[in-house]
Parts: structure tokens; sequence; C-alpha cells
């Protein structure tokens, strides 16, 4: 086991007061200004929004789908207005990163139509479009999924981390050892989780937790044993715990087996949206979302098809969240 250690940009960054939020993924007693973790003293929240009109044919309706994004914002934050919510998020002159999935190409990605209303919104709440990063780990990945690479500093930017770069220092938790990402670590203030809600055929499930794995340049290292301690300690890693500050997981198509490909004939219309502080209640929630589809269908539960995603209590342990569904409020708009 490698020991924790921070690099000396991270310590330079803490003392400076420049990383952004302080682990924000916690449950508990959370403020509401941004940064700050958003939610009230009580159980972590995770939004299920859904609309069963949002696909239209083979596409996405996109003004169905940014009322449906404003209703869990609103209803997450309690707001009256999209953009009262958004600005519990950010605060003008940061710089956001949206980290969104696109391994699996257009049909088991994060939707482009998604972080296009997400950037409407930011831009609404005072964020100017160049002070917008949206990436992934690969720039073809991105294309894959309907991205068009934007590297100018005038526009939102798109691009991965094959063009940004990754630090030259190892930074380290528990079994965890890599080069974080500088989109990450150098660009971004304040990081959006936009996973997809997905089956992983090694982990169990792919959802907020090991979104994060897009910030390292070894991701391919930290899959035996299922995942377990690994998707939970590379969440431990300093930037991403002060960084990330919302999780809205891309629920429109999910996938209950055969992931992290896209397998058309194991995905199903769930037209909806996931948001929430808590990466760990998110993925609770999601795997639950997955399991329930897997017994409709008449498929083993993960735990019998040996590959329970262990890793979730796991990083409930070490305090990023909670896993107990008691703990968990679960809202649906």
């Amino acid at each position: 086991m490698l020991a924790r250690s921070v690099t000396r940009r991270e310590l330079l960054a803490g003392c400076l007061g420049l990383a952004g939020s302080h682990a924000c993924g916690q449950s508990g007693n959370q403020g509401t200004q941004p940064g700050a973790g958003g939610e009230q003293a009580g159980p972590s929240r995770v939004v299920v929004a859904r609309d069963p009109a949002l696909r239209s044919g083979a596409g996405v309706d996109s003004a169905r789908l940014v009322a449906l994004l404003d209703r869990a914002m609103q209803a997450f934050f309690e707001a009256d207005k999209p953009v009262e919510a958004w600005r519990k998020v950010v605060r003008p002159g940061e710089v956001v990163g949206l980290k969104v999935n696109c391994l699996a190409g257009k049909g088991a990605s994060t939707h482009s139509a998604l972080v296009e209303a997400i950037c409407e919104r930011l831009q609404q709440a005072g964020i100017r479009a160049r002070d917008i990063l949206v990436w992934d780990r690969l720039s073809d990945d991105l294309e894959s999924a309907g991205f068009r690479i934007q590297t100018g500093r005038d526009r939102v930017r798109v691009m991965g981390n094959d063009l940004l770069g990754y630090e030259d220092e190892l930074s380290t938790w528990g079994s965890a050892g890599s080069l974080l990402a500088k989109a990450l670590t150098r660009e971004c203030n304040a990081v959006i989780n936009l996973p997809v809600l997905k089956d992983h055929g090694i982990t169990g499930v792919t959802l907020a937790l090991k979104n994060l794995f897009g910030a390292v340049h070894n991701p391919n290292k930290y899959h035996p044993n299922a995942g377990d301690p690994y998707i939970a300690d590379v969440y431990m890693l300093p930037p991403i715990r002060q960084k990330v500050r919302l999780a809205i997981c891309d629920a429109i198509a999910g996938q209950y087996e055969g992931g992290p490909s896209y397998m058309p004939q194991w995905s199903w219309p769930f037209n909806g949206l996931l948001v929430a502080r808590d990466p760990v209640a998110l993925d609770r929630v999601g795997w639950q979302i997955i399991e329930d589809e897997r017994a409709r269908r008449g498929m083993k539960p993960l735990r019998e098809a040996g590959r329970e995603p262990r890793w979730i209590a796991r990083a409930a342990r070490y305090g990023i969240g909670t896993d107990d569904p008691r703990r968990i409020r679960r809202i649906e708009v």
C-alpha cells in the first residue's frame, strides 16, 4: 500500500486558498455557498428527475432536457429559478470544469445536449464562456461522443488530457499512485462531475466516483478486485475531494450489462438525471437502479455475478459520503 502524500503544488494551493471547495462530497453539516457542499444537516439528498417523453425518436428532445435539468437543480437546491441553483455551485470569476464520460461513444456517453444546457446555465450564473472547460481522458473519445475539440480562449473549451497533459509529480493515497490531469490541478477551480448510468464488467457499475478515473494517467491499474479499494482511493486524492462540487449523472439511457462499452441490447431508456453533492449516495442510488433493471430482465444481482461494487461502502467509510439507505433522501421529480 502506498502511503498518503500530497504534492508540493497541492500544498501550496491549499495554503493559498486556490483549491475551490472543501470535501464537498460529504453529507452532514454543509453550507449553501458555492464550494461548501450546498446541503443542510441530515440525510444526503439525491434527486432522481425523469421525463418519459425525453427521447424523441433516436435522439433527445433538447427543450425537454433543459426543462428536466432545471427541475432537477431547483429541486435539489430548493431554488425558485434555475440561475439561483447554479449560483450555489459556482462563483463568477471561477474556471469550471465539466468532467464528462465519453469512453463508449455516442451510445453510452454524456450527451452533448446536456453539456450544452449546463454551459448555458453556467453563463447565466455569471461564468464566462472562456472559463468553462469540458474535458475527459482523450480528445478522440470526446469527438466519438459528438463533441468538437475547441482550444481557443474566447469560447467554451473542449479537450482531452492528451492535449492538456498530466503533472510530473506523483500524487498518492492508499493504493492509488497517479499523475493527475492538469485539467483538474491547474485549469479548474471547480469541477462538475457528469458520469453516465451504466454497468461495468469488472467493477460492477461506473457512476460518479469512478468517473474521476479520467483524472489520472493510469486507470487501467485500478481494476483488480472489482475496483476495491482503488476507486475510493483515487477519489480521496486531495484535488478531487477539494474541487468536485456537484454530480449530475446522465441517465437518459441506462445500461445494465456489458459496460463500459456501449451495448444497445442491454440498454434501456431511463429518461432521467440524477443530481447530488454526495457522490457515494448518488452511486448507491444509481447502483440500485441498475440492480432493479437487471432483476426485471431476469439477470443475477451483481453480487452473484462476482462484481458487487464494494468500493461504494469503502468510500462511505472514508467519509466521502454515505451509502446507508436510511441516510439517503431520494427525491423523485
